[in-house]
């Protein structure tokens, strides 16, 4: 087992909702602000990691809003594809292991269910953002790409998607299971995810009595992929006990 609590492991991002989880779960860790370590310059990530050297950085640092993104992209190109090669190069150069949080929305979202190995074709500039910090982290030897879907533990909105599907999970779950995936040191790429089931499901299964309006994809002025379910079966092994159990609570 890896030893993911410790000085040793440094978080990017560590301000957002991902990072907010994983501080609960890893209170040993560095969690760098964004002025202390700046992601899209090299000479940052290189004063600041240099000064006591990592052996895991996990690179959760992203700009996430599709919307904003269709209005600058040239915010997803720093901090998303620029930002995840500096920590790469660094990460090679030091022989660091590099855990990249990546996105679902990487697929096309035309069939769902898709495998670690499935071909991906993004729709929105934010997915191929993201797909651009996985080619850079691809070419570390000592590497994990993790593909999720996460929201707040509340559903933080009024309506929701009754006809886009997801493997989305609470953040909380999802934190947990990252955390033991790297532990069990897994390397190349592991879905991680809760059941196929439509936006709205799985805000219903947050807030069973909190009143949600339906939402289309029609009625969005963004891009979104339809169907991003996750096959998660890579990972159910990885979570096996010893008697072949699984725990989906682990």
């Amino acid at each position: 087992m890896m030893k993911v609590d410790s000085p040793q492991t440094v978080v990017t991002g560590g301000s957002g909702l991902l990072g907010t989880a994983l501080r609960r779960l890893l209170p040993s860790a560095r969690f760098p602000s964004s002025s202390e370590l700046d992601v899209t310059r090299a000479d940052s990530i290189g004063a600041w990691l240099d000064a006591s050297p990592p052996t895991l950085v996990i690179h959760a640092a992203a700009f996430t809003s599709p919307p904003k993104i269709d209005q600058d992209p040239s915010r997803a190109i720093a901090a998303n594809i620029i930002g995840t090669a500096n920590i790469a190069q660094w990460c090679l150069d030091h022989d660091a292991t590099l855990v990249y949080i990546s996105t679902d929305y990487v697929f096309k979202g035309d069939k769902g269910l898709y495998r670690e190995d499935d071909a991906m074709m993004p729709v929105n500039g934010y997915a191929w953002s993201k797909l651009g910090g996985e080619c850079a982290v691809r070419l570390l030897p000592d590497h994990l790409v993790i593909r999720t879907s996460f929201g707040p533990d509340e559903f933080p909105y009024p309506k929701a998607f009754v006809d886009q599907w997801t493997s989305r999970q609470s953040v909380s779950q999802t934190a947990a299971q990252m955390v033991r995936v790297i532990e069990r040191g897994a390397r190349g790429t592991v879905h991680i995810g809760g059941p196929r089931r439509s936006v709205m499901e799985y805000a219903r299964s947050l807030d069973p009595a909190k009143m949600i309006e339906p939402l289309s994809l029609k009625d969005v002025t963004f891009v979104a992929p339809v169907d991003t379910s996750l096959d998660t079966t890579r990972f159910r092994e990885l979570m096996q006990d010893e008697g072949g159990r699984w725990d989906p609570t682990r």
